[in-house]
């Protein structure tokens, strides 16, 4: 079983297709589907199920799939390796970072990183806390950025803790609120929300903060980026909650800061396991040492 060969296989079952597997893989279609049915002899199963209109993988090519990705990432960590113990960092650098990072201007980075280490593929995932917490324990990323509420701890990774800042209130130009450079919470109690979606660790912040309160809050419209919130915003659809160091982003929009305002903190997590070259030197950039965090915890 050929290297190759698994690649082959991961391209198709990622793109249902083995024209545009075999144009991702720079080889020409006949070529991939004589390695793929080699293969499938060796193996003696079928892996893909294949009609006129649709290829997807049987039980059998699902069994193999993610031991293939694996191998595939073993071979290319084992070329990083080597490539970085004579002294060139290149491979794989797969990134997670929530849509509202601030503690970290992360496209300079990213930048100035690339500059650096120009062999080194970068990849940018825009997503939710949660959900990154868990691609790192899975090794599908390498590094991510999250926004957390004050004591909750990811689990299972390294972290460092970057930054803690307060939510504001986002309104629309001329809302009633506009003109007001400080509230409570109850204040808001009978405003129509724009909030991310129940469950989220964006979400959960602000309704911690208005239950602590007393105060039952309307969430209308769920969205999973703070450009669509504010977007909903302007039409004086709701009112949002957002950090208070990302809305200089938004200069169109009025802020409301609160006496008693949620809080967020932002974290950035590694693998508990020996961090990639390129996941090393990227957090090295940050300077931060990849074996060592402030806080860590395997469960």
């Amino acid at each position: 079983m050929e290297l190759q060969q698994m690649r082959y296989v991961v391209a198709v079952a990622e793109t249902s297709n083995f024209t545009r597997a075999a144009e991702q893989c720079l080889v020409v279609q006949s070529a991939l589907s004589h390695q793929i049915a080699r293969l499938e002899r060796e193996l003696g199963a079928k892996l893909f199920d294949r009609t006129s209109r649709r290829v997807r993988l049987t039980p059998a090519g699902e069994a193999f799939l993610p031991a293939a990705r694996q191998a595939l990432d073993a071979a290319e960590r084992a070329r990083a390796e080597a490539a970085a113990a004579a002294g060139e960092i290149r491979g794989r650098l797969a990134i997670g970072a929530i849509p509202t990072v601030t503690a970290v201007d992360l496209p300079v980075a990213l930048r100035r990183f690339h500059l650096r280490h120009q062999e080194v593929r970068i990849s940018l995932r825009s997503g939710a806390s949660e959900e990154f917490v868990e691609r790192v324990r899975q090794g599908t990323l390498d590094i991510a950025f999250l926004g957390l509420p004050p004591g909750v701890r990811p689990k299972g990774v390294r972290g460092r803790e970057l930054a803690r800042g307060d939510l504001v209130a986002v309104v629309a130009p001329g809302h009633p609120l506009a003109g007001e450079e400080r509230v409570k919470l109850r204040r808001l109690a009978d405003e129509q929300f724009v909030d991310f979606p129940a469950g989220t660790a964006g979400r959960i912040q602000s309704d911690e903060a208005f239950a602590a309160v007393g105060v039952w809050r309307e969430v209308a419209f769920e969205v999973s980026t703070p450009d669509f919130m504010a977007r909903l915003i302007r039409q004086g659809l709701g009112i949002g909650m957002l950090p208070a160091a990302f809305v200089s982003q938004l200069p169109d929009l009025p802020v409301v800061r609160l006496s008693d305002a949620p809080a967020r903190v932002e974290h950035l997590i590694w693998s508990l396991h020996q961090p990639s070259p390129a996941a090393a030197a990227f957090l090295s950039a940050l300077g931060v040492s990849a074996l060592s965090a402030e806080t860590e915890s395997g469960a």
